[in-house]
């Protein structure tokens, strides 16, 4: 057993656990939705779904950059982490008087501008709070807590729509309520967490790095690069969701699978994070992506309702193989600038699920479904056989 195992994690680290979870209630009361209400209500199809992940993950990756370096200085980081679940909050509810695809579009990318605020600065602080050798239990709590959020968020979505109490529009406006607790928790949390990131960094008037990852103690390039190009092949979940409706699972019923789906994702990030811990960062990751290429080939040939649950459920294993090991690898090489480690990261891999996100969406409106999972597995296997190269070239 790693030095450290049993150790309890620090209490700030528990608390951004309970911010996301809280925050993921209020996100994925909304989410599951999107396909429903971009193609039935406002007349889009699978690019614009693309287009939609796409585009909001680019804008939260160059936010993410610019952010990171920032974060490499303590005093800013509270701020950064509440000023970007404000944003959140207040666009999420806006997105229920749309009127066309393009607005839904823009909204979700001011949506994700906040995500980018809020992600390096706080992924920094859990770095700094916790020892090395819990790092990836710290993550593995944090993306844990986050989809457990995702679980009960949409229950909520279903019974509203299911019971006949509130349609598309009244559901995806709700989601403001569960917003005032995260800011409240929020700002407790880096309260409590100031003090000790500052330390850490050595006072608070440390210079930010000149550029992401200068100075770092092993900076892994090839590393990086692979994790990116996992997030350029992954299937955006907003067309996994369409999959499975196209299979015939019915609008209503959406947020019950988007719901189970995160019991799996929960569940994974707890076990994937102390896998991380023992196995290693690397190894548990191209675990997770192997899962991932043999699930999607699944997903293409499904020919049911029940079979798209089934290979759905399944890819949720994904991210808790993968999330919190990526997580763990940046913060070991991140060293002293851990802002601006994990924002190179969220930034790199948030441009790659852009271009993903968009090829992908293309190739399911022109090709369809089974020809785009088919592809993203493919490209899934061939990162599974040149993992092991990429690893020796990178020394982890």
């Amino acid at each position: 057993m790693p030095r450290g195992a049993g150790s309890p994690l620090p209490r700030q680290v528990k608390l951004f656990g309970w911010v996301s979870l809280l925050n993921d209630f209020a996100s994925d009361m909304i989410y599951p939705l999107l396909p429903a209400f971009v193609t039935g209500v406002l007349g889009g199809g699978a690019g614009a779904l693309g287009a939609l992940d796409g585009a909001a993950e680019f804008a939260a990756a160059v936010v993410k950059l610019g952010a990171g370096r920032l974060a490499d200085r303590a005093t800013l980081r509270g701020p950064m982490i509440v000023l970007g679940y404000f944003i959140a909050v207040v666009v999420r509810p806006v997105i229920a008087v749309t009127g066309a695809a393009w607005q839904v579009i823009g909204l979700r990318v001011v949506d994700r501008l906040g995500k980018g605020l809020r992600t390096p600065p706080r992924d920094a602080l859990i770095a700094d709070l916790t020892p090395a050798e819990l790092r990836g239990r710290a993550f593995g709590l944090q993306r844990g807590m986050d989809h457990a959020g995702a679980v009960l968020g949409p229950i909520l979505a279903w019974w509203l729509l299911a019971s006949g109490s509130a349609g598309l529009r009244t559901v995806i406006g709700a989601s403001a309520a569960p917003g005032v607790a995260v800011l409240v928790l929020a700002t407790w949390a880096v309260k409590g967490a100031a003090g000790r990131g500052k330390a850490r960094e050595g006072g608070d008037d440390s210079p930010a790095p000149p550029a992401p990852f200068r100075g770092l103690s092993r900076p892994p390039p090839p590393a990086l690069l692979a994790i990116s190009a996992f997030y350029l092949l992954r299937m955006p979940d907003t067309l996994i969701i369409l999959r499975s409706q196209q299979l015939g699972v019915p609008v209503a019923v959406v947020p019950l699978l988007w719901a189970a789906v995160h019991v799996v994702r929960s569940a994974s990030s707890f076990a994937g994070g102390a896998a991380s811990d023992r196995l290693g960062p690397r190894q548990t990751m191209w675990l997770g992506w192997l899962v991932y290429a043999i699930l999607a080939v699944g997903m293409a040939r499904a020919g049911s309702a029940a079979a798209a649950w089934g290979w759905f459920l399944g890819l949720g294993l994904v991210a808790g193989l993968t999330e919190s090991p990526e997580r763990a690898l940046v913060a070991r090489v991140a060293g002293a600038h851990q802002g601006s480690g994990f924002g190179l990261y969220h930034g790199v891999t948030g441009f790659a699920a852009l271009v993903g996100g968009v090829v992908l969406g293309a190739v399911f409106q022109r090709y369809g479904a089974g020809t785009a999972f088919l592809a993203s597995a493919a490209g899934g296997m061939a990162l599974v056989l040149a993992w092991p190269a990429v690893g020796r070239a990178a020394r982890e």
